[in-house]
């Protein structure tokens, strides 16, 4: 078994949890993966909260209590969960100085589009769990992302999710930026505002694999399976061009962090591929992996740790151009297609979520 405790002091990666239920809780389960599996973080959406619902037997009391509608008595649920697992990994964010111990929660997939609505959202659900180590996702849609700004300016701490390629990652490191200069301006504490950037990987290569396959040469071919690694590399290689230069450098000085990459959808889809993929060739410093159950076991079972994040550079960007020359085009194709798939199956998910709900109301 592989030794995962000390593994953010090792290698300067935090490796967050995606999934959150009572049975995890209830169970001691979240708190032994604290102590024992090296976890500093919890990620939640609506795939996961509608699968707690539906599975975990630690609902079906509170699912009886009288509420204004489906959606109000789904809040009321996971705010507790939420709750409990925020005061579980308290003392990691109070150690760390805000840096580690958060716990995010997804806005609804209905407001994706919305900027206004998105904000006042935000704003509404941070104030329901009243906890300091929430982290509110807000989806890197036009929309999203000046609501990132708009909210990072109101100094409230959020995790973009469902960024899909370089180009929209930019413009979500701009937008903190732009936020965070804004909330400096106005007096706030540059150290108490924290965001991460969730770039999703697996997903990325399902459809370009799709792309290569239809291409069918020989080279086409030889590339499957490779471009959501290259482009995460190439995504740090950006993340240390814009917080590490000078557009950053009058923030940094007044204790602002810079927006970690946290890399999302890291279970491996393709069952020929290594199952530790998306997560062994990018352990480096200044990240977060989020891992679902199944995948952080197979990290303890037989995960090779080794700081491999910028190793590679040059032939991650040999790759993108290889496929970006195959006729494929990441940024403009394969990005907002996913994107739009994304928030689809995450308003499914939803709405699934909310009908378990309406079943114990009637």
């Amino acid at each position: 078994m592989v030794d995962l405790q000390n593994f953010r002091s090792r290698f300067g990666q935090s490796l967050w949890l995606d999934n959150l239920s009572r049975t995890l809780i209830h169970e001691g389960i979240l708190a032994r993966h604290i102590t024992e599996d090296g976890i500093t973080g919890v990620t939640s959406n609506p795939s996961i909260f509608q699968r707690a619902i539906h599975e975990s037997p630690y609902y079906q009391q509170d699912l009886r209590q009288p509420a204004q509608s489906a959606e109000r008595l789904y809040e009321e649920l996971v705010k507790v969960d939420l709750q409990m697992a925020c005061d579980l990994l308290a003392p990691i964010h109070a150690q760390t100085d805000g840096d580690d111990g958060w716990v995010s929660w997804e806005e609804s997939p209905e407001l994706a589009q919305d900027t206004e609505a998105t904000i006042a959202e935000a704003e509404r659900l941070r104030g329901m769990v009243a906890r300091e180590n929430l982290l509110i996702k807000v989806p890197a849609t036009e929309a999203g992302i000046r609501a990132l700004r708009a909210l990072i300016a109101k100094g409230i701490s959020i995790n973009v999710t469902l960024i899909f390629g370089l180009a929209q990652l930019r413009q979500v490191f701009q937008a903190y930026q732009d936020g965070l200069a804004q909330w400096v301006r106005q007096g706030g504490d540059a150290r108490q505002v924290k965001a991460v950037a969730s770039l999703f990987l697996s997903r990325v290569d399902t459809l370009v694999d799709q792309k290569l396959s239809q291409v069918g040469s020989s080279e086409a071919l030889a590339l499957r399976g490779k471009t959501a690694v290259a482009m995460a590399k190439r995504a740090y290689a950006l993340y240390q061009e814009m917080f590490y230069g000078q557009a950053f450098a009058d923030l940094a000085a007044q204790g602002a962090r810079p927006q970690y990459l946290l890399w999302a959808s890291t279970s491996t889809k393709n069952p020929a591929y290594p199952d530790l993929l998306y997560v062994e060739p990018l352990i480096g410093p200044e990240t977060i992996n989020t891992l679902p159950e199944e995948t952080l076991s197979k990290l303890k079972d037989h995960g090779r740790l080794a700081a491999e994040l910028t190793q590679g550079m040059n032939e991650a960007t040999e790759t993108l151009s290889q496929v970006q020359g195959l006729g494929i085009d990441l940024d403009g194709e394969i990005a907002p297609t996913l994107q739009t798939q994304g928030l689809q199956a995450f308003a499914d998910a939803y709405h699934a979520m909310l009908a378990e709900v309406e079943k114990f109301r009637a």
